[in-house]
């Protein structure tokens, strides 16, 4: 389950994005009760992007922003419960990470959905719950 971290540059300073996007998984992992789990913890993968300054928008004008998303079958993130105590945690560990510079309402996460069955682990396409039975087997 891939994660996105883009940045504009200068909102984190340079070498946390490691730490970010570690706890950032780990939070993921924690609100689905995955802790732990060694098939669902190697399947997360992540990629940082860092925006030029200038290159980054906000009602069609520069500003500095943070995007936290998650690319994931369509069960995670299902919970309302979920989404909301992981959604105000990344936004934490951005704003701790930037030294409490970033303001929180330029901080921002969401989730995109794949259709069922449009996910793999090992190449091999599955369904939610093939996907299930995989995970519960770590």
């Amino acid at each position: 389950m891939p994660l996105t971290l883009t940045l504009t540059e200068g909102v984190l300073p340079v070498g946390s994005e490691n730490t970010a996007v570690e706890r950032i998984t780990e939070a993921m992992l924690k609100w689905h009760g995955l802790t732990g789990n060694k098939v669902m913890t190697p399947n997360i993968t992540a990629m940082v992007h860092i925006q030029p300054k200038g290159t980054t928008f906000s009602g069609g004008k520069p500003f500095a922003g943070a995007w936290v998303e998650w690319k994931t079958p369509s069960f995670a993130f299902a919970d309302r419960e979920v989404q909301k105590g992981f959604f105000q945690e990344a936004t934490d560990i951005i704003y701790e990470l930037s030294g409490g510079k970033q303001p929180r309402d330029n901080i921002y996460v969401n989730v995109v959905h794949t259709p069922d069955g449009a996910w793999n682990l090992d190449g091999k396409a599955m369904t939610n719950e093939e996907m299930g039975q995989a995970i519960s087997q770590g």
